[in-house]
């Protein structure tokens, strides 16, 4: 395919509400989204890197400064026939993942529209629907929690993902477990305790949770398979797993029984396919993680839970519960039985809002190709 430009833009869109982990504190998502042109069709693509380089060394500076000065560049000048000959494209490029992920996606998009099938088809999807769960954030008092997770189990979400630090877990687990004694529970730390905790963590096991997300360092696997050594509860990994290798890495060291894969924190669809492959040939289960996206980077997240080894619900839920006014229609709903149905149109199957995504542009910028040198 031809690349006839790249425009990227940056978007200021206020959360419903502020959403808090370890971290810190969200209100507004500053997101990055790719529109990329090619003979007269259009692929978007959204960055999912953070304000601040938190989860991780990206930021949404750092991710445009990327895109507008190597790898837009870099991708413009060549004429791909495919979204897997992205790695290969910004191989000169080390680390930032979520900046190629941005470009690449929205390949992966224009691919899935020139062939006429729908994105999740393009990636070998076997779903027509995927099971849904929320992600909660850390609220002001535990009854707040209470009240919002009673909301969400009536919206018919499959399963409650609590966000947890040092004194925000056990007592807010107990009062939940005994609320609802036999609703899917998970909890996320976001490397929030050191291994010096894990008599504390050991604890966790008393509430039968699905899983303990990347409850120690970010970048680690043996402290976490010393860890999981302790634990009837599997841990899952996150932001240790970047790739392929780390996922194989992770697995052979029994750092974690599950995996979380989201497109950003790995690069894209190639690498995510790769993953969940390697996870599925081992007997892993995979999920996908959300990261308050808007809903161009949420439905490649839904194409992405089509493939056959997401078996545990995702983070992947309605553009409600963040967004006063999403950028695509249909805006992305979640059925009475938690459950949100797969497009079966080309590319992503959701049209971008392209009157409300200029408004609220705050800066844009057009690549095109290097200029050739003589």
């Amino acid at each position: 395919m031809r690349i006839d430009a790249i425009i990227l833009r940056e978007l200021h869109i206020p959360l419903l509400r502020p959403f808090e982990t370890s971290f810190g504190v969200t209100r507004q998502r500053r997101i990055l989204l790719a529109e990329i042109q090619s003979e007269g069709l259009t692929g978007w693509g959204e960055c999912t890197a953070g304000e601040r380089p938190f989860f991780s060394g990206e930021s949404t500076d750092s991710a445009w400064q990327m895109i507008v000065n190597e790898l837009g560049p870099m991708l413009a000048s060549e004429s791909p026939d495919h979204g897997g000959e992205c790695p290969q494209i910004f191989r000169q490029v080390r680390g930032n993942r979520m900046a190629k992920a941005t470009l690449e996606n929205a390949i992966w998009d224009l691919e899935a529209q020139l062939e006429g099938v729908s994105l999740s088809q393009l990636i070998g999807g076997v779903r027509e629907v995927i099971p849904c769960g929320v992600s909660l954030g850390i609220y002001s008092s535990i009854p707040e929690l209470l009240a919002t997770i009673e909301k969400e189990l009536a919206a018919g979400y499959q399963r409650i993902k609590l966000k947890c630090k040092p004194g925000w877990d056990v007592e807010v687990f107990d009062r939940v477990r005994n609320r609802w004694p036999a609703i899917t529970l998970s909890c996320d730390a976001n490397s929030a305790y050191k291994l010096r905790d894990a008599d504390h963590l050991v604890t966790f096991d008393a509430f039968d949770l699905l899983m303990i997300e990347q409850p120690l360092w970010h970048d680690d696997f043996y402290y976490h398979s010393m860890l999981q050594k302790r634990l009837n509860t599997p841990i899952c990994l996150d932001e240790s797993i970047h790739n392929r290798r780390d996922a194989l890495a992770a697995i052979e060291m029994e750092s974690c029984r599950i995996i979380n894969i989201k497109l950003g924190r790995v690069g894209g669809f190639s690498e995510a396919i790769a993953v969940h492959n390697a996870a599925q040939e081992r007997g892993i289960p995979v999920w996908c993680g959300g990261m308050l996206e808007s809903g161009v980077g949420r439905s490649h997240n839904i194409a992405l839970s089509t493939l056959e080894n997401f078996t545990l619900p995702g983070d992947v839920s309605a553009s409600a519960r963040y967004w006063r006014e999403d950028i695509v229609e249909p805006e992305i709903t979640v059925s009475s039985a938690g459950e949100i149905a797969i497009p079966d149109t080309p590319g992503r199957g959701y049209e971008v809002r392209t009157d409300l995504v200029e408004r609220l542009t705050v800066r844009k910028e057009t690549i095109r190709a290097f200029e050739m040198v003589a």
